[in-house]
């Protein structure tokens, strides 16, 4: 069992270098958790796409971290909010190939992808907030010796 210190944490959205500070927080909060180093890089890609898309679209806001666990196995659940102008189409920025032309060109739909939950919560005028989560994936036990 893991314990929340290392992976919780409330941070602030503001500038290129707070996207530093994203990056970094959450492949050492993945690490601590136990996530391999695959499933840590398509965690800090997602979150680095969501993290630019508060700070560029949403005027910035916040990413808060917490570990997660369900049926016996850990994850890290991130929640991206602002208060921004929300999205307009929802259906249009979610599907593939749509991207504003920031960032690293996968926009949400390539985010939803790298991550196992996905929610997303926005309507014009009262900003967005984006709850993605990833479990660790744990190698099959070894079989008993008989």
């Amino acid at each position: 069992m893991h314990t929340a210190a290392g992976v919780e944490a409330c941070l602030p959205i503001r500038s290129d270098m707070d996207l530093v500070w994203v990056r970094q927080h959450v492949r050492q909060a993945a690490a601590l958790l136990g996530f391999g180093l695959v499933d840590q890089t398509k965690l800090v890609t997602a979150a680095s796409e969501l993290a630019r898309n508060t700070l560029v679209h949403g005027g910035g806001g916040q990413m808060e971290a917490a570990r997660v666990s369900a049926r016996g196995a850990d994850g890290l659940r991130l929640t991206f909010s602002d208060n921004g102008p929300g999205i307009a189409d929802l259906e249009r920025a979610l599907s593939d190939g749509y991207t504003s032309g920031d960032g690293l060109g996968m926009g949400l739909g390539g985010a939803r992808r790298l991550v196992h939950d996905f929610e997303v919560e926005s309507s014009p005028g009262a900003g967005t907030t984006v709850r993605v989560t990833s479990w660790v994936t744990r190698p099959p036990r070894p079989r008993e010796e008989s």
